[in-house]
């Protein structure tokens, strides 16, 4: 972690503020002497990776119509050729 003496501090804090707040903390010290640590108040959100598990689980072929038909059932849904027909 960087460490900065007090008037570099003074000069150049709008520049180490912006880069604290990015993540990047650092320390202030006087005489050599750590003083405070400046760090954001909200750490940044990581990134969510799309996909990381890719390769890692198997999906069934007909996931998207597992279970269908006994979804039907229990709405007694009937194909709409049948309702024409009726």
């Amino acid at each position: 972690m960087r460490a900065v003496n007090i008037h570099e501090a003074k000069t150049k804090l709008s520049r180490l503020v912006n880069q604290a707040a990015q993540g990047e903390p650092f320390i202030i010290a006087k005489a050599g002497k750590p003083l405070v640590k400046v760090v954001p108040l909200d750490a940044p959100q990581a990134i969510q990776r799309l996909g990381f598990m890719e390769g890692e689980i198997l999906v069934p072929e007909d996931f998207g119509q597992m279970g269908s038909a006994e979804i039907e059932q229990l709405f007694q849904i009937r194909p709409y050729s049948t309702l024409i027909n009726s």
